[in-house]
């Protein structure tokens, strides 16, 4: 998928002290597109809306706390 057009922005909850940083672009039609803040170049998580819910209701009650 291209993802040049994706306008990029950091989550809220990620810290300004250079950790655990995540941006999400939600401006492409039909799709969700996540990265890591560090590895802009790297791999990208697209994800369709029913995904994006179900993503972050996992984040919102803790599913993924306790993964490394």
């Amino acid at each position: 998928m291209d993802l040049s057009a994706a306008v990029w922005r950091k989550s809220s909850l990620s810290g300004g002290n250079g950790g655990q940083c995540v941006e999400v672009a939600a401006n492409l039609p039909g799709v969700v597109a996540v990265r890591d803040s560090k590895v802009p170049d790297g791999p990208k998580l697209v994800l369709g809306p029913s995904e994006w819910r179900s993503f972050i209701g996992g984040v919102k009650t803790g599913t993924f706390d306790s993964l490394s």
